[in-house]
């Protein structure tokens, strides 16, 4: 995958990790009902999804990551 779709993907996973931790921390509202969106959920993916973007950004920049 080239830098700029790494580094679009790591900041929207930022973007919408961010999101997700604002909604997830809002205490819950009784009278609209429980929540739909596992917001806390989404958090955890999109953290994982920037680590893997990291991780690769160190890759492509030369740093060797893996096993050898």
């Amino acid at each position: 995958m080239p830098l700029n779709a790494t580094l679009v993907l790591l900041v929207c996973a930022a973007v919408v990790g961010v999101f997700c931790a604002w909604r997830g921390a809002q205490p819950p509202n009784l009278v609209r009902g429980p929540r739909m969106v596992p917001y806390r959920f989404i958090m955890v993916l999109c953290a994982a999804v920037a680590l893997i973007a990291v991780v690769h950004l160190m890759n492509l920049a030369g740093f060797e990551t893996g096993r050898r």
